[in-house]
């Protein structure tokens, strides 16, 4: 039978009605074949360039060794992968694998006795990383656009009790940006899912004795929907021994069987799989509090804030002029936050505002255009002419670098709250109070104030719980595009 091409909805992954055949074009090898060619490019070029300008005569073989190298050190921590492909920091691991390669290359050198300029080959392999960064960038964003319109993605059978089914399906559907289209499902037990996707078969719920009371329907159902891979959600009717025999008839027909946990929010580095007694385990491990990383956190927060204050003085100087002139009151908006743990601190800004906007905000609280604890108005009337240019640009935060070198804000981190709205928090959002409020973070270059309360809730507590410090590099890099852009910024 043809295949029919079948679009998914910006807010549905699912099938309707009977399984029609889904786009797909299978594992999108070009895209590997993309990051490579990108990749010899982004080490090749700058080195030849870099050599051929310094008068070397074998400027065309260092370009070689160079791509080589850093194609070596790409392949060697998997950066081809299709999962790698679609991951969303690219910076970091980018960064990470540059000093791999430096610290490669230097061994060559030494082991070869090489004499080229060595300030000279430091600085040509200086682009490999943001341009690497970038392509890998642009190829997971052309792979998120073509799953958007049903292709480059895998069919998938979801097994499970119907509420978990009605979950997973659910989960699934709300996003677009990944590789699973639900075909159909399999409930265990009487009850129907509400999920769009049609029931293909039907297990029972105890487990039977011959393997095949389960193997046999889901294999005639994977064939049936042509699908590639199962999802397994787990509860008290998918014993471990059913689980297994399942396994093996999937797996003889060399089909995947994905066992999907229920853990949410989770980075993949601080999962792993043990093995106790024949028993299989996931080991979760808790976010990075202390150690080599929160140390060079801190320095880097601190060292980066005095970087940037005497890089951007002029900025200071010029923006602290601009409020003078355009409004009475003072140049810094001096307020009250909640810092980690619950700290009180107070933040500095460049007002951006009329000097008696806190007295005007109880006065503007039916006109609140956020959903959660924050105030926002997308044309705030308290706001001065020079104060939304600044908001649109976000140097009113620039004094802020001061809390970061103080130690009460990080240059990264969850978005510093009012006591207020600390003090309407429930259990799950004082959570975000375990970390050092940042200057920018994951909520500023995701949407900023376009977001709402529970995307910001669920992206601060996802930065809380998978902190490190190639995700701090990640939204930094963000940080800039976002900024020139001027999303969700008012």
């Amino acid at each position: 039978m043809p295949h029919v091409p079948v679009a998914r909805p910006a807010q549905t992954q699912v099938i309707p009605e009977q399984p029609p055949t889904v786009r797909r074009t299978g594992k999108p090898v070009w895209y590997a074949s993309a990051a490579v060619i990108g990749d010899a490019a982004a080490a090749a070029v700058p080195v030849y360039l870099a050599f051929a300008l310094a008068g070397s005569k074998h400027a065309a073989v260092y370009a070689a060794v160079a791509a080589a190298a850093w194609l070596l050190v790409r392949s060697a921590r998997d950066r081809y992968c299709e999962r790698r492909l679609r991951e969303l920091d690219n910076a970091g691991p980018a960064l990470q694998d540059w000093l791999v390669l430096v610290g490669l290359l230097a061994v060559v050198r030494a082991a070869t006795g090489e004499e080229s300029p060595f300030l000279v080959a430091l600085a040509a392999l200086v682009p490999c990383a943001p341009t690497s960064a970038v392509v890998h960038t642009l190829i997971r964003r052309h792979l998120i656009a073509r799953r958007r319109d049903g292709g480059a993605v895998r069919r998938a059978l979801v097994i499970g009790e119907a509420n978990a089914v009605d979950g997973l399906v659910s989960h699934l559907a709300k996003r677009t940006d990944h590789e699973l289209v639900v075909v159909g499902v399999c409930p265990i037990g009487d009850e129907d899912p509400h999920a769009l996707a049609p029931v293909a078969t039907r297990l029972g719920r105890q487990t039977p004795l011959r393997p095949s009371a389960d193997s046999a329907p889901v294999l005639e159902a994977t064939r049936r929907l042509d699908v590639d891979v199962v999802l397994v959600v787990p509860g008290p009717y998918m014993t471990g021994t059913r689980l297994r025999r399942l396994s093996w008839a999937l797996h003889s027909e060399e089909r995947p069987l994905v066992v999907v946990p229920g853990l949410t929010e989770v980075a993949g580095r601080r999962v792993g799989v043990l093995s106790v007694a024949g028993l299989t385990m996931l080991n979760v491990a808790p976010p990075l509090k202390r150690g080599l990383a929160t140390l060079l956190k801190s320095v880097t927060d601190r060292l980066g804030a005095a970087l940037l204050i005497v890089l951007l003085a002029p900025v200071f100087v010029a923006v602290a002029l601009a409020v003078r002139v355009d409004s009475p009151g003072p140049v810094v908006h001096r307020q009250t936050r909640i810092g980690r743990g619950g700290s009180p601190f107070t933040m500095a800004k460049f007002r951006t505002m009329v000097t008696n906007a806190e007295r005007l905000r109880h006065q503007l609280t039916g006109t609140n255009e956020h959903d959660g604890r924050m105030f926002k108005i997308r044309r705030d009337p308290r706001i001065t002419r020079v104060g939304r240019v600044l908001r649109r640009w976000s140097l009113d935060e620039l004094p802020q670098l001061f809390n970061v070198m103080q130690g009460h804000m990080s240059l990264v981190g969850p978005r510093p709250p009012l006591p207020d709205e600390v003090a309407g928090y429930d259990e799950v959002e004082l959570r975000r109070l375990a970390v050092k409020p940042g200057l920018t973070g994951l909520w500023q270059v995701s949407g900023r104030s376009d977001l709402s309360w529970d995307e910001t809730v669920a992206l601060d507590l996802r930065y809380v719980d998978n902190w490190s410090p190639a995700g701090d590099l990640g939204v930094l890099v963000r940080t800039v595009r976002v900024v020139v852009a001027g999303t969700g910024a008012y």
